[in-house]
């Protein structure tokens, strides 16, 4: 029996764009169910429970600077304050979308008894199930099936080496890619018929999803309109700067997502976490002006999160896993306004962590709903839609 993460690997469809199976399974039937809608989502997630406190900061909150004497931002250098709240200074493009009306900050977003492990925290928020329960399916491949008939290649593209366990649905409607360009097409000429292995039969699924995809990607990355935005030159930047092509090319998918790591700052934090904010701000704020300027803003929403928090309390070189943690939402006509209220720094759980205020399932409800017309409890969240956010 193969691990979920070996047969991540396996399914993996390209890493440094190379195919991980072989040639000879490039050959499943093709098909041309495309469907074209304006909107799609676009997920940043930051690997390793990055700090809200330090990132969206209750900087009038003097609680705030007695838990955090080792690591608290300096008053002086917070920006773009208002309600109490403010941006870390490496984040001064986030600051300014804010000001232009185009970012909403959801505060205080977790999830009723929380897990403090990475792994089990990402699986809990790519699978929008209870903190109890499992499922080998991720929230947007379960909408991904539901949305299509049959497969769809590119439904959703997955920026990285290993597939996202969010995008995984009974279908395969994503792929994962880390350069379009090194796409290798494959010759669909040699019928190869299915088996009575369903792990197999769904490798040969995934293959054919790649011939379309590589087809798909190429049409789009040729019809992409030229810009003159220049991205900085980070990994996370250069995934961005592909989504932009592919969506100014017209590809149809719904799903974009990337992630960035290092966000695990028990130590060394504020140098740490103030160069994978930076890397953050930059990759984000040009990817903001390049939709802004292709007139594209308005249909594609960024959704910004961590899998939790950290605590409240610093460990006098950082800080440990926490709970609760703002979700950033760019884009999309949302109406650019904070929901929630302010961090409570004065009514802790018992491990001196932020007690959620909103569970982040409402929030992929109203994704789903204001974004695509789509029933989340179809696909097993059952949480309200927050409103607010559209």
């Amino acid at each position: 029996m193969m691990n979920r993460r070996n047969f991540f690997k396996l399914t993996g469809t390209c890493t440094g764009g190379l195919l991980m199976v072989p040639d000879f399974l490039y050959n499943y039937a093709l098909q041309d169910n495309v469907t074209n809608a304006d909107n799609c989502l676009v997920f940043i997630q930051l690997e390793g429970g990055n700090d809200g406190l330090n990132t969206y900061i209750p900087y009038q909150d003097e609680l705030y600077y007695k838990f955090r004497p080792a690591i608290g931002i300096t008053k002086s250098d917070i920006i773009s304050g208002s309600g109490g709240m403010g941006f870390h200074p490496k984040l001064s493009g986030f600051a300014d979308i804010q000001q232009k009306g185009d970012l909403t900050v959801v505060q205080n977003v977790g999830y009723p008894e929380p897990n403090r492990s990475h792994f089990r925290s990402q699986e809990i928020w790519q699978t929008a199930t209870d903190s109890n329960k499992y499922t080998n399916n991720g929230w947007l491949g379960r909408f991904l099936d539901h949305h299509y008939k049959d497969y769809h290649a590119t439904g959703g593209i997955n920026f990285d080496n290993i597939d996202n366990l969010a995008l995984k649905g009974i279908e395969p409607n994503a792929l994962t890619i880390q350069n379009p360009n090194t796409l290798k097409t494959y010759s669909s000429e040699v019928n190869i018929k299915l088996s009575d292995n369903p792990q197999l039969d769904f490798v040969r699924k995934i293959a054919g999803s790649v011939v379309d995809g590589a087809e798909e990607l190429e049409k789009a990355l040729g019809k992409a309109t030229a810009t003159d935005v220049i991205y900085p030159d980070s990994k996370l930047a250069k995934n961005m700067e592909w989504m932009a092509k592919l969506i100014r090319g017209g590809l149809n998918s719904k799903v974009y997502y990337t992630s960035l790591s290092g966000f695990d700052t028990h130590s060394n934090q504020k140098s740490e976490h103030a160069n994978r904010l930076e890397d953050v701000n930059d990759a984000v704020y040009t990817f903001y002006k390049d939709m802004k300027a292709s007139g594209k803003l308005n249909n594609v929403t960024i959704v910004i999160f961590s899998e939790f928090g950290r605590r409240v309390q610093d460990n006098g070189k950082g800080t440990d896993h926490g709970t609760a943690a703002p979700m950033f939402i760019i884009g999309g006509r949302n109406k650019g306004r904070n929901i929630g209220s302010n961090p409570d720094l004065l009514n802790l759980d018992n491990n001196g962590d932020l007690i959620h205020q909103i569970d982040f399932r409402s929030v992929y409800a109203s994704l789903l709903k204001d974004k695509f017309s789509f029933d989340p409890t179809q696909i097993g969240i059952t949480n309200l839609a927050l409103k607010g956010i559209f």
